[in-house]
Parts: C-alpha cells; sequence; structure tokens
C-alpha cells in the first residue's frame, strides 16, 4: 500500500500520497474523474504557472500579500518551470467544466512549495488564488497558453514552410508541366507557379492568424466570479497583465468587458477555426505531393519525394509518402478537434462556459501538431523533392489541351475536333494541328510553345 498523509478541506478529510505536493481538492477530482487518464496540455499547465507568477507580483504590489509570500510564490513556479513540473499536475481532462479542478491543482502545489519555502503557512485559497476565480482564471490561461504557442511555435513554423516552398519553387522557375483541373489534362503550368498557390495560401493563414493575436492577448483575469472582478483590488487586473507582459515577452491587457471573456469563448473558437483552415490547406498541399508523386511507373510520376523508409512489410522496394501522410492526418485531427471546440463555444450558459477544459485541450493539441508537422513537410517533403523532367515533358508533347492556345485563331470548334483526334489516334496535337491547319509547323511550335503558354495572354 502506498503511503499517504491525511489533508482537510472544506468537504472534511481526505488521504493523499504522502510524497505528493497537491492536496485534498486536487485528490478529489483524481478520485472523481478517472476518465481518460489524460491531464491537460503541458502548455496550458506552464501558462496557469505564469498565471499565478504574476498574480503573486500584482497582489504584492497592492499589499494584498506579504512579499515574502509573494516572492514565496513566484520562487516555487520558477522552480516548477524549470523541472518536470507535470507529474505534479494529474488531473483528467474531462473534470468540472470551468476548470476548477486544475485551478486548485496549481494552487494546491505552490502553496505546499511556498509554504516550505517562507516557512510560514501559505494557503492556496487565500494567497495563491487571492483576488482570482477559477471562473477568470481557466478562461485566461487558454487565452495565454494560446498565444504563446501561437508566438512561439506556430507563426514561426509557418513561416519556415513558406520560405522553404518558396525556394523551391525560385529553384525550379523554368520546369513546365501538365496543368490539371478535375485531376485531368489542363492547360501547362509551371512547377513554380504551382509552389507559389501554395505559398500564397499559407501566407494568407499567416496573416489572419497574426491578426488574432491583440484579440487574444486581451484576458478575463480580474473579473473572478461572474465579471463583477469581486474580491480583486480595483488595480489587480491592470497589474496582472503588465507582470505576465514582462514575465513572457508578449503584450498582454485587460479585457474590456470580462462578462464577455468568462461567459464565452468566442476567441478560442474563432482561433481554432483559423486552425482549421490551415489544416485544409495542408491537406491540399500533402494531397497534391502524393498525386505527383504517384507511381513510379503507374502514377504521374513527376516528382520523387524522399525515400525515408520501407513502405510495405511484405513488398520489397515499395516506398511510400509518409510525411504527406501524416500531415493529412494531423490536418484531420485538427478538423475533428474544430469541430469539439464548436460545440464546446455554445456551453457558456449564463455567466460562464462550462467546457473550458476541452476547449485548452483540443486548441493546444491543434496548436502543438500542427506546429511540429509542417516542418517536417517543409524538411522532408518539400526541400528535398526531386523533379522527373522527362516524365514531365514527355506528358507535356502529348497534351491535347495544349490546343486551346489556338482558339483566337481556328476557333474554339474547330480546336475541338483538332483534340479529340489527338486523343482518338493517341499522336501528338502539333502533328495533328499541321494537318488540319493551314498553320506551318513553325508557326505550331511558337504557339504551342508549353512554356509561353504559362505565360498568360493572347497568342497569334
Amino acid at each position: 500500500m502506498a503511503k499517504t498523509r491525511i489533508e482537510k478541506d472544506s468537504m472534511g478529510e481526505l488521504q493523499v500520497p504522502i510524497d505528493a505536493l497537491y492536496g485534498p481538492q486536487t485528490q478529489r477530482a483524481l478520485n472523481n474523474f478517472p476518465i481518460s487518464g489524460q491531464p491537460l496540455p503541458a502548455a496550458f499547465i506552464r501558462a496557469l504557472l505564469l498565471i499565478k507568477y504574476s498574480a503573486a507580483k500584482a497582489n504584492a504590489q497592492s499589499g494584498a500579500l506579504s512579499g515574502r509570500i509573494a516572492e514565496g510564490i513566484c520562487a516555487s513556479v520558477d522552480e516548477l518551470l524549470a523541472d518536470d513540473y507535470m507529474t505534479h499536475f494529474p488531473v483528467d481532462v474531462f473534470q468540472t467544466g470551468s476548470g476548477t479542478s486544475s485551478n486548485m491543482n496549481a494552487n494546491e502545489v505552490l502553496a505546499r512549495m511556498a509554504s516550505l519555502r517562507c516557512g510560514e503557512t501559505v494557503g492556496p485559497n487565500d494567497h495563491v488564488n487571492f483576488g482570482q476565480s477559477s471562473n477568470d482564471t481557466i478562461p485566461t490561461t487558454i487565452h495565454v497558453s494560446a498565444a504563446l504557442a501561437l508566438s512561439e511555435k506556430l507563426l514561426p513554423a509557418l513561416t519556415h514552410l513558406i520560405t522553404t516552398i518558396k525556394e523551391k519553387a525560385r529553384d525550379h522557375e523554368r520546369v513546365v508541366k501538365t496543368g490539371r483541373t478535375h485531376l485531368m489534362d489542363a492547360m501547362p503550368v509551371r512547377l513554380s507557379q504551382s509552389l507559389m498557390a501554395w505559398a500564397g495560401q499559407l501566407e494568407q493563414h499567416r496573416t489572419r492568424l497574426k491578426r488574432m493575436q491583440p484579440e487574444l492577448q486581451t484576458l478575463a483575469q480580474g473579473g473572478t466570479a461572474v465579471g463583477t472582478g469581486i474580491n480583486a483590488e480595483p488595480a489587480f487586473a491592470a497589474a496582472f497583465s503588465d507582470a505576465l507582459s514582462k514575465k513572457t515577452g508578449l503584450t498582454f491587457q485587460p479585457a474590456d468587458n470580462f462578462f464577455t471573456q468568462i461567459s464565452s469563448v468566442d476567441i478560442p473558437v474563432a482561433l481554432s477555426g483559423q486552425l482549421k483552415a490551415l489544416a485544409v490547406t495542408l491537406m491540399k498541399v500533402a494531397n497534391d505531393l502524393r498525386w505527383m508523386n504517384s507511381g513510379p511507373l503507374a502514377g504521374l510520376g513527376e516528382i520523387e519525394l524522399e525515400a525515408l523508409q520501407p513502405g510495405s512489410s511484405i513488398m520489397p522496394g515499395k516506398v511510400n509518402p509518409v510525411i504527406p501522410e501524416a500531415v493529412a492526418m494531423v490536418s484531420a485531427q485538427v478538423i475533428g478537434h474544430d469541430a469539439a471546440i464548436t460545440v464546446a463555444g455554445q456551453s457558456g450558459n449564463f455567466e460562464l462556459n462550462v467546457m473550458l477544459p476541452l476547449v485548452a485541450k483540443n486548441l493546444l493539441e491543434s496548436l502543438e501538431w500542427l506546429s511540429t508537422v509542417m516542418p517536417l513537410l517543409a524538411d522532408k517533403a518539400i526541400a528535398t523533392f526531386k523533379v522527373n523532367d522527362d516524365n514531365l515533358k514527355r506528358a507535356l508533347s502529348r497534351n491535347p489541351i495544349l490546343v486551346t492556345a489556338l482558339n483566337p485563331i481556328i476557333g474554339y470548334d474547330k480546336a475541338a475536333s483538332i483534340a479529340k483526334q489527338a486523343y482518338r489516334e493517341g499522336r501528338a496535337i502539333i502533328d495533328v494541328a499541321s494537318e488540319q491547319t493551314d498553320l506551318s509547323r513553325e508557326e505550331l511550335e511558337r504557339l504551342l510553345d508549353p512554356e509561353k503558354l504559362t505565360q498568360g495572354g493572347v497568342h497569334r
């Protein structure tokens, strides 16, 4: 039997593991919610600890906490963040919808550590949680953790992917390939044009995500239980945001309306929607790569992705597009996370949303997984793929759709007739066009030059 100690809270006595830093309210949560075995993400706990640090600084500034206790709390936060702190935060994601259990987990751990450090009793509620409520702290933690993940991880990863795509496009500016619409042959495009289309999509996402940062960095902290700010010093919200800004390097500020921030998660829902949109683009890029790489003999075979591992346990020599497949799966999961966050966002009953831990988990997982998979896509798929020039040129030379360039000269109907004959007879379009029109071979070569056709305009 594991050794325990007896702890007491407002509901009575409870046995807690003797070495645990947490106390009775955390233990009650562990007893009540043996559901998934998954704690809230490390990014969430990190932000929660930073919030307790900043609250202690603000309360010391106003005189609500003694400097000794406040410094004990702050030093305990720093000690935890420098170590493997997640072992002290085991509460399941699926808990009370306000996240009170996780808030009290942090309060109890820091109270115990600060008490040992200060040589006097530091209370989880009366000191660590002074001027706070779970109802403003957990929405604030969602905002702070997401803002840090967006700034520190996702935007740099997205920028790296964009840069890698642009570099690849620059290196293959003169490569021309068959364009495709409906998965069917269409007019030629430069490989660089296809790549820059991806870069353009991703740049749009980056712009939209950056626009969300100021909203995400407005905080509910200071609204306490329902948004009125009961039991918080009047200057607490501003002092808290200042302390948090200094600690993190991001600019945080109190929300204009605490009631809005506590009763809803509209901003996290909107961020999740932007992450879903990014995931949709990444899935499109991944599938384009898979199609272009397909084969090598019975597919398009336009590019060759880097061979990273054997592709089959039974078929020797088979190599699969594993990185694009991983990207597609992450994208699918992010889309699923957004669906759950959307449902959770509707659970703002009167003055409090009651699915906050679910929002936190899904939002932070989406941010984390997208941040880690985009560099893999950049470095192990896009930067390293090789172009199969012979396959590209072979398909281009036999593409009857090139006849589109002759429309202004011979008309649509005549061009369609030539295309159908070329399809039917398996011949190059230039050969059929030279028989069916008065245009010279030299003129046709000029008009049907695939590289010139990628430049747009009317060719006569």
